[in-house]
């Protein structure tokens, strides 16, 4: 299996810690449905949305590397910038620098659980 991840010039660069494409060869693909997690403040909540794609992609037999992509529905414009700054912080120690999966992200009117701010469908391979 191998997963490159690459940016066209003709995309421009990044507004952010993703990538524009990622490029996979892999045997089977895993879809992780979306995570959602209690949490007082949109950083507890990334903490445990993460947490839990974590435990599903090993569960599965795959890990950080093997994403190829995520899409991210938040509750509120502005979370965005709370959510890019845990990014910032933690896509580091997860996928390496500047090697982050695509990544789409929605605003939308709420989620299934009232009190949370955040849901991330994965995708991975495995």
């Amino acid at each position: 299996m191998s997963v490159t991840r690459h940016n066209p010039e003709a995309l421009g660069k990044p507004a952010g810690e993703y990538s524009h494409v990622t490029r996979i060869k892999a045997n089977e693909l895993l879809f992780i449905a979306g995570q959602v997690s209690a949490g007082e403040n949109m950083s507890a909540q990334c903490d445990g949305v993460f947490n839990a794609i974590h435990a599903a992609l090993v569960a599965s037999g795959s890990d950080w590397s093997k994403v190829v992509q995520f899409t991210t529905y938040l509750t509120d414009a502005e979370l965005i910038p709370e959510f890019k700054r845990w990014r910032k912080e933690h896509f580091p120690v997860m996928f390496g620098a500047d090697n982050y999966p695509p990544n789409t992200l929605l605003v939308i009117n709420g989620l299934a659980r009232k009190e949370c701010l955040i849901e991330v469908q994965t995708v991975a391979a495995v």
